[in-house]
């Protein structure tokens, strides 16, 4: 396997592909998050590192979304336990390797909200880090809060970044967590005007589909009707999203086929 060096318009072809791959199994997708975002919600209710936990399973999550993909690919069907299937099909050693960049990934979330204290004391890290509940007078000011989110979604980039392919470095390829970490980053500098392009292509999405449906949402007062068409809308286009993150793997690196947890491959850069 090695690197991929490749033009800006790619990324408009990965964004592309992305809602290619959702409409091969688009039920199975839709599904595959909803039970994400229920297992996430269950973890969230431990007390006090309820805010945390869920973040350390999410590296394995990801390889599960990518299996999901690689599957509808290959015709085969998409159950919801595909999510489970970087921790369960690739051995212990790559289990641990998932767990340790999920810790990394959880201390690196700290960092982040820690960041965000700079512009509103600290309301935000409480919430997310410490699971505390939202006191209505922390929310008065919407300046600090909007600045605290601001400032989390700058320094969340470079956590995104080295975080983007390293899961699936890990578990397809045989990659220790931090080299996995470092071609991740390299992968994405190499690449950064497509996936430039690529953000880009997803936030005019977002924004097209879902501005109108909010202000149709507010106009109808927020009706049962509206919400049942705006949540399973929003949950196909995050499908769609995570869908994408198979296309951009296989546009960075020069793989013939996704390779099954047999047989590993290292990588070259």
């Amino acid at each position: 396997m090695r690197l991929i060096e490749v033009p800006a318009k790619t990324g408009y072809a990965w964004f592309r592909q992305g809602i290619w791959v959702f409409r091969r199994n688009p039920v199975a997708f839709m599904l595959l998050f909803v039970a994400y975002l229920f297992a996430w919600l269950l973890l969230s209710q431990v007390p006090v590192i309820g805010g945390l936990l869920p973040l350390l399973f999410v590296p394995g999550v990801s390889v599960g979304f990518m299996a999901a993909c690689r599957n509808a690919i290959q015709g085969k069907p998409v159950y919801p336990t595909t999510l489970l299937s970087g921790f369960r099909d690739h051995g212990k050693v790559v289990s641990r390797r998932l767990l340790g960049l999920g810790l990394i990934y959880v201390l690196g979330m700290i960092a982040v909200f820690a960041a965000s204290s700079f512009a509103d004391g600290g309301i935000l890290f409480r919430v997310a880090v410490l699971n505390s509940e939202i006191d209505i007078t922390d929310i008065s000011n919407g300046t600090q809060i909007t600045g605290a989110m601001l400032i989390a979604a700058l320094a969340y980039i470079p956590i995104s970044i080295v975080m983007w392919f390293a899961p699936i470095l890990v578990a397809w390829h045989d990659v220790p967590p931090v080299k996995a970490l470092f071609f991740s980053w390299i992968a994405l500098w190499r690449n950064r005007w497509a996936f430039t392009v690529y953000t880009l292509c997803w936030g005019a999405l977002d924004i097209a589909i879902t501005l109108p449906l909010t202000q149709i949402a507010a106009l109808a007062g927020g009706s049962l009707l509206a919400l049942m068409v705006m949540i399973p809308l929003m949950v196909a286009i995050v499908a769609m999203l995570y869908c994408s993150f198979y296309a951009t793997y296989r546009g960075s690196f020069d793989v013939p086929d996704a390779p099954e947890p047999s047989a590993p491959a290292k990588p070259t850069v």
